[in-house]
């Protein structure tokens, strides 16, 4: 960030400078802003309580982190909370086994 005296061009500045009463930004706006890049990073929200695969614990915030899908039944949708989002790992071998199958079985995209 520019300091607050840098209020003219050329480089870096701020073109409105902040105050008592005037912000970087209006709050609402910013949330929006975060909320849709998170959107776009982990997918959609899902309704209600989740329990995270890692800790657990049930979040109000889960993240899905991987649909596995059943060979005989219905698959199965792994939740996350936010801190935990970016360490599950999925099996590159499980993957490659079920896609294989289907194939065989003739489910391809």
């Amino acid at each position: 960030m520019p300091p607050n005296s840098w209020t003219t061009p050329p480089g870096t500045h701020r073109r409105l400078p902040l105050s008592v009463d005037h912000y970087l930004t209006d709050a609402w706006k910013l949330w929006g802003a975060l909320a849709e890049a998170d959107r776009i990073e982990y997918g959609p929200v899902p309704q209600g309580r989740q329990t995270c695969y890692r800790c657990e614990l049930p979040t109000d915030e889960p993240v899905i982190v991987d649909v596995q899908h059943g060979g005989s039944g219905p698959g199965r949708t792994v939740y996350a909370c936010p801190p935990h989002a970016h360490a599950y790992r999925r099996d590159p071998v499980a993957e490659a086994a079920a896609m294989r199958r289907a194939r065989e079985r003739g489910h391809t995209r």
